[in-house]
């Protein structure tokens, strides 16, 4: 149980960019903001038990934030994870139908 709600906090949200979206064209991967603590399997197993879908590659990366100046004063942006989840072929994922 402890697993389940752990892999319930692992999706943070989907990333739609314009390059995502000729990723997803072209190689049928999805891009997510994930947990910074997650690893590939954890973010497969998270997917395979939301959507119902066999992932075939994930790719991970750590994007880094940027500094901003407002006025006087230099803040920074947090780091966060970006994951890429291609998908085997004739699996996809429908995020308008999977919430019951």
């Amino acid at each position: 149980m402890i697993y389940q709600e752990r892999l319930l906090k692992i999706l943070r949200s989907t990333h739609i960019s314009e390059k995502t979206s000729i990723t997803l064209e072209r190689n049928n991967a999805f891009s997510f903001k994930v947990a910074k603590y997650a690893t590939k399997t954890d973010i497969k197993n998270a997917i395979n038990m939301l959507f119902s879908v066999k992932v075939d590659t994930i790719n991970t990366i750590i994007v880094v934030g940027k500094s901003k100046r407002t006025a006087n004063k230099i803040g920074h942006r947090s780091n966060w994870k970006k994951a890429y989840v291609v998908l085997e072929k004739g699996q996809k994922i429908d995020f308008i139908n999977t919430v019951e």
